[in-house]
């Protein structure tokens, strides 16, 4: 009887689907475990790689983050900088995309569990008709990323440093690179470029627009597509323009007050027009994509670090390339403090109001966020022989997946290394997908209500 009992509690087990989140968890995880392996091979490599080389050079990737302890164009093959793009892909869009189109191939069945798994994915609310949505995704992907890359290689092919097949794969790679907020580049190594990325205003708008598109999201992205037909934006995509214009703008005048104006600033030996430009570019690049568009990044001054630790803190949109606590987050929480400061009842925008789930969810979000950086800023400083500050801006730039360093990747211990790639995989995935899956916590009723008492606050 013992023995049936038990047979019947395995066969439940064995029937049980995985969550959701376990399977973002699982699907990345063995994501990077193939990565590493694959940069391992001696055809991926112009030299062995190391264990930890491979599995940081991976994480980052398949994370789209861009920090990175090896130089592409020097330690790897043309076939690893063909798996290196490949692996930024596949981060960018998502591996349950790809998986999907995969199962779809193959013929298979999606099953109500994989759609669940795919629309938290992608940061959606719902995984209704979640099959033709991810087709969409991908073939948007793909043709924004291809007029990028046509734009970068007619750009590039007139560089004399740049042979044709060069300037070709260079602007293939780098689109991919730009639009998936990545951060990789080939041109540190590349003979002739002691300063690594052109930074032309041409080759800087591009990528720029690539960076630009890449952290609005797919909702706001298909959305603006559709403006045509519907005439109408969601309020979804009206915030998240909103928050994107008012980050860029200030994020533009406090780079250009503290690096071009700043007689002490990395831009204030340029003209005024390419100090805009760059300060622009940067502003951009700073929230997700870990483009530098000042050649001498390491001189920033104190200011412009601080106003880059706030942006990359803040990220991308949601269900977008970048990473952080996304503009989403950012806005519901700066909604709900202007609500109540006005004395409204309820965080109101736009004549709706915010549900309060979404509130807890945002203040959620950044109580865990804020725990996160400041844990693994502690661990890294406590270990290593360093500057707080480029601590909590490496640190930062691991958790949005963004990539911008001052040069302290390369100095970090095993130990180290092992927290940044921690910090880069928990950006990639969000903070409510790792403590769901950690929690796994059932909807269970509440049959007994508290009585309510109040705490001292503020």
């Amino acid at each position: 009887m013992t023995t049936l009992v038990t047979g019947r509690y395995l066969a439940r087990l064995r029937r049980k689907p995985i969550p959701p989140p376990l399977r973002l968890i699982g699907g990345l995880a063995l994501l990077v475990t193939i990565g590493t392996g694959l940069f391992l091979l001696p055809l991926s490599a112009n030299r062995p790689l190391s264990f930890m080389e491979a599995l940081f050079t991976a994480t980052s990737a398949l994370s789209v983050t861009g920090l990175t302890v090896i130089t592409p164009t020097r330690d790897l093959s043309l076939l690893g900088q063909i798996l290196l793009m490949l692996l930024i892909q596949i981060g960018g869009v998502g591996f349950m995309v790809v998986a999907v189109i995969i199962f779809r191939l193959l013929g298979r069945r999606i099953s109500f569990t994989d759609r669940i798994a795919l629309s938290d994915s992608l940061g959606l609310l719902s995984p209704a008709a979640i099959v033709t949505l991810t087709r969409r995704v991908l073939i948007t992907v793909i043709a924004i990323e291809a007029v990028g890359a046509v734009m970068l290689y007619l750009h590039w092919r007139a560089d004399p440093r740049l042979t044709e097949a060069q300037a070709f794969f260079y602007a293939v790679f780098h689109a991919v690179s730009a639009f998936c907020n990545a951060g990789f580049e080939l041109f540190h190594g590349t003979p002739g470029f002691h300063e690594g990325m052109p930074r032309d205003s041409v080759t800087l708008f591009i990528m720029g627009s690539l960076i630009f598109f890449g952290t609005l999201g797919i909702p706001v992205v298909a959305d603006l597509f559709s403006f045509g037909h519907e005439h109408r934006l969601s309020l979804h995509t009206r915030i998240t323009l909103l928050v994107v214009a008012l980050l860029i703008g200030i994020g533009t005048v406090g780079l250009w007050l503290a690096e071009g104006v700043d007689k002490d600033g990395a831009l204030h030996h340029e003209a005024i027009d390419r100090q805009l430009i760059k300060s622009l570019f940067q502003s951009i690049s700073a929230r997700s994509a870990g483009f530098w568009g000042i050649a001498n990044y390491p001189e920033i001054t104190p200011a412009s670090q601080l106003l880059l630790i706030a942006l990359m803190f803040i990220g991308g949109a949601p269900a977008s390339m970048g990473g952080g606590i996304t503009t989403g987050t950012f806005a519901v929480l700066s909604i709900s403090l202007w609500s109540y400061v006005r004395g409204l009842p309820t965080a109101q925008f736009g004549g709706r109001s915010l549900a309060t789930g979404m509130v807890r969810r945002a203040a959620a979000v950044l109580t865990i966020s804020l725990f996160v950086v400041l844990f693994a800023s502690w661990l890294i400083v406590a270990t290593h022989n360093t500057s707080l500050d480029w601590v909590v801006f490496e640190v930062v730039s691991a958790f949005s997946t963004c990539g911008l360093s001052l040069g302290m990747t390369n100095e970090l211990n095993t130990f180290g290394q092992l927290i940044i790639i921690a910090m880069m995989f928990w950006g990639r995935l969000g903070a409510l997908t790792i403590i769901a899956a950690i929690a796994r916590q059932s909807a269970l009723p509440q049959h007994v209500t508290y009585p309510e008492e109040q705490i001292l606050i503020g």
